[in-house]
């Protein structure tokens, strides 16, 4: 059951579905999995996006709105960086990257239009 936020700016409910995904992921992992560095570090640039983003709204001006899109935009790769990571080192399986993954590539691909846009 996604949260969908009262927005008319898709990358912001998209960011912020992502974000609360992210954090009941960490918690399964550090619960279920022990895993604790890893996914702290997926925790903190996972819930970053939308926090980049979110910041974003209120940009003093259009280089700072770009400059927040490209902090979370840096904040998404890394993110991607994590999810492969503990795939490719079996601590996640492939269900579980799959649909985190396509959320990212979503995310990346919209802020990558976003930034290009803005910047004309």
């Amino acid at each position: 059951m996604p949260f969908i936020e009262n927005s008319t700016n898709p990358i912001v409910d998209l960011s912020f579905n992502f974000g609360v995904r992210i954090v009941k992921f960490y918690k399964f992992l550090t619960e279920e999995r022990k895993v604790y560095v890893l996914s702290k570090q997926l925790l903190r640039c996972g819930s970053s996006i939308g926090a980049n983003i979110h910041e974003s709204i209120h940009a003093q001006s259009k280089a700072d709105f770009i400059s927040k899109m490209n902090i979370a935009l840096k904040e998404s790769d890394e993110t991607d960086y994590w999810l492969r990571l503990l795939f490719k080192s079996e601590v996640i399986s492939e269900k579980e990257y799959d649909s985190l993954e396509k959320d990212i590539k979503q995310i990346i691909g919209t802020l990558v239009k976003i930034i290009k846009t803005s910047k004309l």
